[in-house]
Parts: C-alpha cells; sequence; structure tokens
C-alpha cells in the first residue's frame, strides 16, 4: 500500500521538453489542468501529494519517475539518460532527505530513468534501453542488495522506457504490449496483452486497489476493471505529446 506521493508541476517551458511522438506541442494551461486532476486522482486513492514547484530551467521536470527509485526503507536518486534531465536530481535529492535514510545515488559513468524500473514486491526489473544501461543497472542492482531487495535486467528495443510497455498492477497481473509480450522473464505473470494502437495504455498505475489508466482507452479499462480493480480514466494527452504517461508523473511510496 502506498501512502505518499511526490510530484512536480509543469513549467511554460515544457514546450522544449525532449519528445519523439510527433503529436504537436504541448498546451501549457491544458497540461496543469490535466495535471491538477492527476493529484485529485491520487488524493482520491489514499495519498499525501508533495507538490514541488516547476522549475523553468527542467522542461521534462514533471516527469519525476525517471529520477529517482523509492521503496520501503530506501530511495535511489538516479542519473538520467537524457543530459539535459541531470539537474533535475539535485532538488529531487533534496526532498527524498525528508522521506528517506538512506538516499543512494548513482554515479558516472552509469545512467538510469527510473521509468526503466517496474517493482514487484521485493524484487525490480529493469530495462536497458537508450536512457538505462548495464553500469546504471548494475548500480541500481548493488544497491537493492544492500537493503534486502534484489533485481534483474531485461533488453528492450521499442518505447522510451520499459515501463511504457508494462505496468504491474500486482496480484501478479500485469499489463504489457508490443515486444515484452513474449519475454520468457515475464512468463510467470497473468498479462493483460494490450494491441499496438492502445501501447500507451499500457502505462497504468496501480494505486491501492485502485488502477488509473489514460483516458480514451475503453478496452485496456474494461480489462483492468474484469481483475477486480476500481479504474480512474484520467486524460494525460499534454504529457503523452512529451513521450510521458502517467506513471512517469509521480513518485510513489
Amino acid at each position: 500500500m502506498f501512502n505518499q506521493a511526490i510530484v512536480r508541476r509543469p513549467g511554460k517551458s515544457l514546450v522544449n521538453g525532449i519528445t519523439t511522438a510527433g503529436l504537436g506541442q504541448p498546451d501549457y494551461q491544458q497540461a496543469l489542468d490535466q495535471h491538477d486532476a492527476y493529484i485529485d486522482a491520487l488524493q482520491s486513492c489514499g495519498l499525501t501529494v508533495t507538490v514541488m514547484h516547476a522549475d523553468e530551467h527542467y522542461p521534462d521536470g514533471m516527469f519525476v519517475e525517471d529520477t529517482a527509485l523509492v521503496m520501503p526503507g530506501l530511495a535511489i536518486v538516479t542519473r538520467p539518460g537524457a543530459d539535459s534531465r541531470r539537474g533535475e536530481t539535485v532538488s529531487i535529492k533534496k526532498q527524498l532527505a525528508q522521506f528517506f535514510d538512506p538516499v543512494e545515488i548513482i554515479e558516472a559513468p552509469a545512467t538510469v530513468d527510473a521509468g526503466d524500473i517496474m517493482m514487484v514486491g521485493r524484487h525490480f526489473y529493469i530495462g536497458l534501453s537508450e536512457r538505462t544501461n548495464e553500469a546504471g543497472a548494475g548500480q541500481i542492482i548493488q544497491h537493492l542488495n544492500k537493503h534486502g531487495y534484489h533485481g534483474s535486467t531485461i533488453s528492450i528495443r521499442e518505447g522510451l522506457h520499459f515501463k511504457s510497455s508494462i505496468s504491474y498492477l500486482e496480484n501478479n497481473h500485469i499489463v504489457v504490449t508490443g515486444e515484452l509480450v513474449d519475454k520468457p522473464q515475464l512468463a510467470e505473470f497473468n498479462s493483460v496483452v494490450i494491441d499496438s494502437a492502445d501501447a500507451c495504455s499500457a502505462n497504468s498505475v496501480w494505486i491501492n486497489n485502485r488502477v488509473l489508466v489514460p483516458a480514451g482507452f475503453a478496452t485496456t479499462s474494461q480489462a483492468i476493471a474484469a481483475l477486480g480493480y476500481e479504474v480512474i480514466e484520467l486524460d494525460v494527452s499534454e504529457f503523452q505529446k512529451l513521450d510521458g504517461g502517467l506513471s512517469c508523473l509521480s513518485l510513489r511510496f
């Protein structure tokens, strides 16, 4: 169960964020409205939400998930794969220090985006991607082992992040799409397979037996509801224009 979440408000500079989506430029006011609804949804799931101010120096700063990996008793500040995002970790580290001791750090030349890491109990699946390299995964696993957790790697070729194509919904359920559907490392899970046309909806978020699902993907919402979860649909169109999704917008613990 989660009790806390940390989010960062989008800045006006989000129009300069990194993107390969080809969906057009995000609208700042609409992004703020969607972020408000996201915070409301987190609170409706029983979370106390810490809201960090926007930092105009970092157009992608609202995607706080990439900057840290959090779990009971431990936080690990990452070293993002994009050079333009590495400064985001300074304020994230200060914020996490209010909740966690220790706060571990990933060191160069390693790179890690926590959007490439999926927590399943005490095990962490780490996607090796353009943003997360072998050295980064190795340092993550070292920190995990030191604190009684463990991890393993899965190489990916599609999507920005591992969790662009998969989400763990607890109770051994995953939603999954694309190349991850047939990965032998994931064979133990009960898979809800998402059609490639609805791939964005594979990035859904379990919070205390509710599941946040991006709006506009009725088939995914119905399949998740059929598993017994309460579904909350949220419009994140402006963040999808920046290759972002629901999990990217918060740290949950």
